[in-house]
C-alpha cells in the first residue's frame, strides 16, 4: 500500500538525516491526512491507493506548475526546491505514460466512444480519466485531444 510505503520511506528518511526528504515526506503525509479528513463526510470512500494516489497526482500538477512560474520569475532556488519535491512525490506515483503512448490512447478512446468533434471532448477525457487515470498527464492529454478532434 502507498500509505505504509511513505511512512516508511519517511522513517528512512529521518534516521538517515535527510532533512529535504523528510520534510518533502511529511509534507505528502500531511495532504493524505487532510484528505482523509474530508473523506470523513463523503458517502462513497475510494480504495485507499486510489485515494494516495489522487492526493499524489495533484500535489506532482502544483509542484510542476510552481516551478514554471519560479521558473518565470527568476527565483531558481525556489524552484529547484519544488523539483526535489516533484521527485519525491513521483517515487510513488506509476511511470507516466509519453507523449506516443497517449496519443495511442487517445486515438483508441476516440475510436471506442465514436468520437467525431470537439463536442464529444468530455466523453473522450471521461474515457481517458477512467482507463489511464494515474499514468496519464490529464493537463497534456487535454491538449492533445483538442488536437485530435478538431
Amino acid at each position: 500500500m502507498l500509505r505504509e510505503n511513505i511512512q516508511k520511506e519517511t522513517i528512512a528518511a529521518m534516521k538517515g538525516g535527510d532533512k529535504p526528504r523528510t520534510a518533502a515526506l511529511r509534507l505528502i503525509s500531511a495532504k493524505i491526512k487532510d484528505r482523509d479528513i474530508e473523506q470523513r463526510t463523503a458517502k462513497s470512500v475510494p480504495d485507499d491507493d486510489d485515494l494516495v494516489q489522487d492526493v499524489l497526482l495533484k500535489m506532482a500538477k502544483q509542484r510542476r506548475e510552481s516551478i514554471d512560474m519560479y521558473r518565470e520569475g527568476g527565483r531558481d532556488e525556489l524552484a529547484e526546491k519544488e523539483e526535489h519535491e516533484l521527485s519525491v512525490i513521483e517515487e510513488f506515483l506509476p511511470r507516466q505514460m509519453d507523449e506516443g503512448e497517449t496519443r495511442a490512447a487517445i486515438a483508441q478512446v476516440k475510436t471506442d466512444v465514436g468520437a467525431e468533434g470537439m463536442k464529444d471532448m468530455g466523453k473522450v477525457m471521461a474515457e481517458l480519466k477512467s482507463r489511464h487515470g494515474a499514468t496519464l498527464d490529464m493537463s497534456i492529454a487535454s491538449g492533445l485531444v483538442k488536437e485530435a478532434l478538431s
